[in-house]
């Protein structure tokens, strides 16, 4: 059995994590978490922009979930929504373009174009 302290600790991280799913006034990941992207990796793909995300610390960054997008074919599906610009639908999404995305669009306001829905096959 762990003790109070380490049941603490336990607590306090879960806690951050749930923390950047909460709703706020800053920027919006929205991973689509229908069956349809559950099947084609977007599990991983969120679970890789919460990790991304808390790495470096962005406070006004949310990580949320969402239902159907309605393009299966496109799955995982992330959209970026920031306050002031219009939403940016990234398609076919795998982990490790995460911390591109993160870091070009999301930290420096510049989509990667190649990864988004105008350039999908």
């Amino acid at each position: 059995m762990k003790s109070i302290a380490d049941l603490e600790k336990i607590r306090q991280a879960t806690l951050s994590k749930v923390n950047l799913r909460r709703e706020s006034e800053g920027t919006r990941i929205v991973v689509g978490m229908a069956t349809c992207g559950i099947a084609a990796g977007a599990r991983p793909v969120m679970n890789a922009f919460v990790d991304e995300v808390a790495k470096r610390n962005l406070m006004d960054v949310t990580v949320a979930q969402t239902g159907c997008i309605g393009m299966c074919r496109y799955e995982p599906i992330v959209e970026i929504l920031a306050p002031g610009k219009e939403k940016v639908t990234y398609v076919h999404v795998k982990p490790e373009m995460v911390p591109r995305i993160v870091n070009d669009h999301v930290v420096n306001g510049n989509p990667v174009v190649e990864y988004t829905i105008s350039n999908a096959e």
